[in-house]
C-alpha cells in the first residue's frame, strides 16, 4: 500500500508541463511538448520515420514501462474510458503508429526522459487522442458499460433509508464484553425490530431467546421462514434483511465483517439500506472509523459505546508441550485443519478420561448447536471440545481454556499464519460470565507457536478502510443487456473490469459465483433472473456432489418439471470421515433445495416438507456420529501434531 501511495505521489508531483526544448545547434527549432494537440498534429503530418536499432530499443523500453507500471492504465480508464481489456491493444497499436511517425525532436525528447513517470505523462494524452479515432466504437461501448457498472454512490440505492435521519450506535468491544447483549435489550424493548446476524445459528438463538422473553419474533434465513403470528420483530441472516419495511430498532451483528472479501457486501447493503430509527452495530473496534465515515456520507447521527471484557483474558505462556495428556475438562482445542479434528479427538480420548465434542464449519447449524449443548452440560459426559475456527462466532460456549493446536491455516493456495484479529476473536471465546469458567485462558499446544499468540494478543485491532459491494440483480440485468452474447461467467468478469468504486468500497470476490455460473450457463431456457437464483444459492463450487445436485435442479426447473430429491433418509451413523462427509453433502443438498424453494415458484418444489424432515434427520445422525470414539480417518497419515512430535523425537516443553 505504501509503495502504491509513493508511486501515486511521484505522478501527482509531475503536474509541471513538459517545457519547451531548444537544442544547442542554432538551426533547430523549439518545440513545446506540453501542447498535446500540436504534438499529435506533428505525428499525423509526419510521413515516415526511420529508427535506428538503439532508438527503437530505447523507445520500446519507454512504452513497456508505460504499459506495465499501472499508473497509465488507471489514468487511461479514468480520463479516456480505455478499459483494461482494450488498454494493451491500444498501447500496441499506438506504439506502432508512434514508431512510424515520431519526429526526430519528439524521439530525442522521449529517449532523454527514458522509462519514467515524465515519459508516461507525455504519452498518455497522445494515446487518448489516438484511441478516440482508432477505437471509437470500443470506447463508446465501454462508456455505456461503465455507466451501468457504476458503484460509486451505493448510499443512493436506498431511498427509504435516505429519507430518514437514522441514529447509528456502534457497540465496540472484544468477545465476551456484553456488546450484543446490550443491543438486544434495546431490541426487545422496541415496538418493532430486526436482528441481522452472520450465521443461521445466531439468528436461531435470537429467535428462541426473544420469543422466550415474550416478544413475538419471526425467523428468516436463506433456508427457512418461521412466521410467528402478530410478530413485530424479526431475526434473520444479514443477506435476508428487507429494505422495504421500517423498524424502530435494527441490529447488525459482527459489523467488522463489512470488510469480508466474499460476504462484506451484505453488511454494506444492510448498513446503508435498513430503514430503522436506530441502527445498533456490534463488533470489534476495527470498523469504527469506517462506519463513522459512512455516516458522514449518509447524513446519519453517530454514537459509540465501548465495552471491556467482563473478566480479563489471560495468556498462559506455558504451552501444553505437545502432550494430549495435559488437556483438561473445559478445554477447547482449536485446529485450523479439519483433516486433523478427528485424529485429535481420538488421541485425547485415548490418553485421558475426557470425551470430546466436535464443531466445524461444514456441520449443519442444528448439529453444531447440539454439540455445544453437550459440551456446556456438566452432566453430559462430554467435557472437551475439538473445533476449527468455526468456534469463533455463533455459539455460547462454557470454555475454560482455548488451546491453539496450530496457528497456521491453508488458504486454498498457501499455508500462512492466521490473522491476528482472527486469533484474538477465537482466544476471546475462553471464559463466560455466569458460568464456572468466568475467567478465560488462552495458550498453545506447542511451545513454538507461543510467540505468535503473544504477538497477536498484544496487537491492537487493525483498522478497516473499505466496505464490500456487489451489484443487485437490476444492475446485473442492465449490464447484461449491453453484452447479450456473453456467458454469465464472462459477465461477472466484464463487470469487475468495468465497475467503478470509490475509496471507501471494494468489489467483493466473485470467483465462486463464476464457477457456479459456468455450470448454470449450460442450462437452456432459464431467464437471467432464474439463473441468478441458482448462481447465488449457497453452494461450494469445490463440492462436486452439491454442484451436481444444483445442475440437476436447474435442468428440471428449466423444463418446467417438478424438482425432486434423489436421495433417501440416512439409516445408520457414520463410521468414517468419508461417511461423515457424505452426510454433510446430503444436508447441503437438502439446504439447497429449501433455499431454491423460497426463491422460485413453490409448485416446482413439491418435496419441501420432506426436505425439511430429511435435513433434521441428517443433522441428528451427524450428531450421533460425532460423539463416537471410533470414527476412522481418511488416511493413515499422522496429524500435524504427531508429525511434529516424530520430527523432534521428544515433546516440546
Amino acid at each position: 500500500m505504501n509503495d502504491k501511495l509513493t508511486e501515486c505521489a511521484r505522478y501527482s508531483g509531475l503536474k509541471r508541463k513538459h517545457k519547451s526544448i531548444s537544442h544547442n545547434k542554432s538551426d533547430k527549432k523549439t518545440f513545446d511538448f506540453s501542447d498535446v494537440d500540436k504534438v499529435y498534429e506533428l505525428l499525423l503530418e509526419q510521413t515516415q520515420s526511420v529508427l535506428k536499432k538503439n532508438e527503437k530499443d530505447g523507445l520500446a523500453k519507454v512504452f513497456k514501462h508505460f504499459r506495465d507500471e499501472g499508473w497509465a492504465s488507471e489514468q487511461a480508464l479514468r480520463q479516456y474510458h480505455i478499459g483494461p481489456v482494450l488498454f494493451p491493444q491500444a498501447v500496441a497499436r499506438f506504439r506502432k503508429f508512434f514508431f512510424s511517425k515520431c519526429t526526430p525532436e519528439l524521439r530525442e525528447h522521449i529517449l532523454q526522459l527514458g522509462p519514467s513517470p515524465e515519459a508516461d505523462q507525455l504519452i498518455l494524452p497522445l494515446l487518448g487522442k489516438f484511441s478516440f479515432t482508432e477505437f471509437s466504437d470500443e470506447i463508446a461501448r465501454y462508456k455505456v458499460l461503465a455507466e451501468t457498472a457504476d458503484l460509486t454512490k451505493p448510499h443512493t440505492w436506498f431511498p427509504l433509508a435516505r429519507a430518514m435521519k437514522r441514529r447509528i450506535i456502534y457497540h465496540s468491544g472484544p468477545t465476551n464484553s456484553g456488546k450484543t447483549f446490550n443491543a438486544l435489550q434495546r431490541f426487545k424493548a422496541a415496538s418493532s425490530g430486526i436482528y441481522c446476524g452472520p450465521l443461521r445459528l445466531l439468528a436461531m438463538e435470537v429467535y428462541d431467546n426473544v420469543n422466550a422473553d415474550g416478544v413475538y419474533c419471526s425467523l428468516i434465513t436463506g433456508q427457512e421462514r418461521k412466521e410467528v403470528p402478530f410478530a413485530t420483530h424479526v431475526a434473520c441472516t444479514v443477506e435476508m434483511v428487507s429494505m422495504m419495511k421500517s423498524y424502530e430498532v435494527a441490529i447488525l451483528d459482527e459489523i467488522q465483517m463489512i470488510t469480508d472479501e466474499y460476504r462484506g457486501w451484505a453488511w454494506t447493503r444492510a448498513f446503508l439500506g435498513v430503514p430503522a430509527d436506530e441502527v445498533h452495530v456490534c463488533g470489534d473496534p476495527s470498523a469504527l472509523k469506517l462506519i463513522r465515515e459512512l455516516c458522514a456520507v449518509t447524513g446519519d447521527d453517530f454514537e459509540e459505546y465501548s465495552y471491556e471484557r467482563f473478566e480479563p483474558l489471560s495468556i498462559d505462556d506455558n504451552s501444553l508441550g505437545g502432550r494430549y495428556g495435559n488437556i483438561k475438562p473445559g478445554d477447547c482445542i482449536v485446529s485450523f485443519s479439519r483433516r486433523d479434528i478427528f485424529s485429535i479427538k481420538r488421541s485425547i480420548e485415548m490418553v485421558t478420561k475426557n470425551r470430546c465434542c466436535v464443531i466445524y464449519g461444514a456441520l449443519p447449524p442444528e448439529t453444531r448447536r447440539h454439540q455445544a449443548q453437550l459440551f456446556n452440560d456438566p452432566n453430559s459426559g462430554y467435557d472437551v471440545l475439538v473445533a476449527t475456527d468455526a468456534v469463533g462466532m455463533g455459539l455460547n460456549l462454557n470454555i475454560r481454556r482455548v488451546i491453539f493446536h496450530s496457528i497456521e491455516k491453508y488458504t486454498g493456495t498457501v499455508v500462512e499464519k492466521v490473522p491476528a484479529s482472527h486469533v484474538k476473536q477465537i482466544a476471546g471465546r475462553a471464559g463466560r460470565r455466569g458460568t464456572m469458567y468466568e475467567a478465560g485462558i488462552a495458550t498453545t499446544f506447542f511451545s513454538k507457536d507461543m510467540p505468535y499468540l503473544l504477538q497477536c494478543m498484544s496487537e491492537p485491532f487493525g483498522e478497516a478502510h473499505s466496505a464490500g459491494l456487489f451489484p443487485g440483480f437490476e444492475q446485473i440485468e442492465l449490464f447484461a443487456s449491453q453484452l447479450p452474447e456473453a456467458t454469465l461467467a464472462k459477465l461477472f468478469d466484464r463487470f469487475a473490469e468495468s465497475c467503478r468504486v470509490d475509496g471507501s468500497f471494494f468489489l467483493c470476490n466473485h470467483e465462486n459465483l463464476k464457477q457456479i455460473a459456468g455450470v448454470i450457463d449450460k442450462v437452456k431456457d432459464l431467464t437471467l433472473e432464474d439463473k441468478m437464483s441458482f448462481i447465488l444459492a449457497p453452494v461450494n463450487s469445490r463440492n462436486p456432489k452439491v454442484v451436481g445436485a444444483l445442475l440437476s435442479f436447474a435442468l428440471a426447473y428449466s423444463r418446467r418439471l417438478p424438482v425432486h430429491l434423489a436421495m433417501g433418509a440416512p439409516t445408520e451413523s457414520a463410521r468414517s470421515v468419508l461417511q461423515l462427509m457424505d452426510l454433510e453433502a446430503r444436508h447441503h443438498v437438502l439446504s439447497l433445495y429449501l433455499y431454491l424453494s423460497q426463491r422460485l415458484p413453490e409448485e416446482y418444489f413439491p418435496q419441501k416438507e420432506q426436505a425439511e424432515q430429511m435435513a433434521a434427520d441428517v443433522a441428528l445422525v451427524l450428531g450421533q456420529s460425532l460423539v463416537q470414539t471410533n470414527i476412522k480417518t481418511m488416511h493413515a497419515y499422522p496429524t500435524a501434531a504427531q508429525r511434529k512430535l516424530r520430527k523432534n523425537k521428544s515433546p516440546q516443553r
